[in-house]
């Protein structure tokens, strides 16, 4: 199984990860052991998360969501894929 999450950092940013525990992850990310991103952000709260059937399947989402805007982000978690279907980059 994978999972792929999305923190809210304390200056308002999104980091996209993947991982096989969420909660092992989250609390790496909490006490500062995380990406160095999330590091110089604390604190960082769990706002999304999708499980997968496989690893590979999570880290396939985690990159294509980091490759998305602030705003797409914000739509999808509120509204899923549907929410995003047609956006470009330069959608926002």
């Amino acid at each position: 199984m994978g999972i792929v999450y999305i923190l809210r950092c304390a200056d308002g940013t999104y980091y996209v990860g993947s991982t096989t525990d969420v909660s092992r992850r989250l609390e790496q990310h909490r006490a500062g052991m995380g990406a160095t991103y999330t590091r110089r952000r604390l604190p960082v709260e769990l706002v999304w998360m999708e499980e997968f059937a496989r690893i590979d399947e999570a880290f396939a989402w985690e990159k294509r969501i980091q490759g998305w805007s602030h705003d797409k982000r914000e739509a999808f978690m509120a509204g899923g894929i549907d929410a995003v279907l047609g956006w470009s980059k330069r959608h926002g």
